[in-house]
């Protein structure tokens, strides 16, 4: 076993490895302050729920949109090693600072920064792995890079808990993840190549009569599929109805983060084996699965935890195959931008869609907010198979 990981990790080139670490220990800073933020806005500085919306909405949205901009830079010839390293360098001044806020403004405006980080780095880093990665491997390469991610957010909840047990209040924990984040920006300033030396110019027209049919149709189904998520904080309301103790929350959580972890390489893995699209179909089909038992299932003990987890691993089971496709047919000279249009779509819509999913629960209940995300779900994984149905050529 422990041969094998050494040639796994041999396999890939240093800085898809690099970038993988800089993830794990960016979401563990992140994660140690993510789940309590709520909490902190309400109980410590007396906000509101709708605050805490607020907040969250205005955040989510500029990093959204600044993945665009910051890919259409890379096109651009602004180095994409200088932007990721300018987006971590935000984020983790930004965050830790959160602790010496006294008052919700304040937040507000340190977490519109932390986003503005990673808006910044979010699509140059992925074109990093991409044109870093062999094609053969690209699938190992996101994967490998989404499985350091998700352990980060194992580690962040538990370093957390970890402090508060300890006594320390909130600001502390809050401050402290600082450290990871200084670990952060040392592995990207020694760890990842220079940029190359890249003319600045104009960013490339994308011309999307020439664009590969699967990467319009993958643009189409992630702005689908944004709107169908729903995000696992409604996951945790269903658990905590089917009688999950609210002591176990965190340890649930942590537990869905493990189980992404444990998922993301051999999904990328298989990807690479049996195609993109292929993997994409078999993702969207289980997670349609996995929503329609949210919905009819009655759930109570070791099955909450079942379908809770279930649903969390169907969200890590695609992650790899759609970046590594847009990786394989995004033109070079527009892979920034493609990538920044990916995550435009996939982040965006995720508001409006989880918004509306609120309404339905509050107005119609669970089971039909649950059930209309699995046909939403289901109409993307449709139109993709029949936009996208791949040539015996490409797989």
């Amino acid at each position: 076993m422990t041969g094998t990981r050494r040639t796994v990790l041999a396999a890939l080139p240093r800085t898809v490895l690099v970038l993988g670490l800089v993830s794990l220990l960016n979401d563990a800073a992140s994660e140690m302050i993510t789940p309590l933020l709520p909490v902190f806005l309400t109980a410590a500085l007396g906000a509101g729920p709708a605050i805490v919306g607020l907040v969250e909405g205005i955040a989510e949205a500029t990093a959204s949109l600044l993945k665009l901009v910051a890919g259409r830079l890379v096109d651009r010839g602004v180095g994409a090693k200088r932007l990721v390293f300018g987006g971590y360098l935000l984020a983790n001044l930004a965050r830790p600072a959160i602790g010496l806020a006294m008052g919700w403004p304040v937040v507000l405006v340190l977490r519109f920064l932390d986003r503005v980080g990673k808006g910044l780095r979010t699509a140059p880093r992925d074109a990093l792995i991409a044109g870093a990665a062999d094609p053969a491997i690209r699938g190992r390469a996101f994967g490998f890079h989404r499985a350091m991610d998700h352990a980060g957010a194992v580690i962040g909840p538990l370093l957390a808990f970890a402090l508060l047990e300890s006594g320390r209040p909130l600001a502390q924990v809050f401050l402290c993840s600082l450290l990871p984040g200084v670990l952060v920006l040392a592995l990207l300033g020694f760890g990842v190549p220079a940029d190359a030396p890249h003319a600045r110019g104009p960013a490339p027209a994308l011309d999307w009569r020439r664009l590969d049919r699967r990467l319009l149709a993958l643009l189409a189904a992630a702005g689908v599929l944004a709107l169908a998520t729903v995000p696992e904080v409604f996951v945790v309301l269903w658990a905590r109805d089917a009688g999950l103790p609210l002591a176990r929350v965190p340890l649930i959580w942590a537990a869905a983060s493990l189980a992404k972890m444990l998922l993301a390489y051999p999904a990328g893995a298989a990807s690479d084996r049996f195609g993109r699209v292929r993997l994409l179909l078999v993702g969207w089909t289980l997670r349609v699965a996995a929503l329609g038992a949210l919905a009819l299932v009655p759930a109570t003990g070791l099955l909450v935890w079942v379908l809770f987890l279930g649903y969390s691993a169907t969200l890590a089971l695609t992650e790899p195959a759609e970046r590594s496709l847009i990786g394989d047919v995004a033109p070079a000279a527009v892979r920034g931008t493609a990538f920044g249009l990916y995550h435009l779509a996939s982040g965006l819509l995720v508001l409006p869609g989880a918004i509306a999913f609120g309404l339905v629960w509050e107005r119609l209940g669970a089971p039909l907010a649950f059930g209309l995300a699995a046909c939403l779900t289901a109409i993307a994984a449709v139109g993709m198979a029949l936009a996208a149905r791949p040539r015996p050529s490409e797989n």
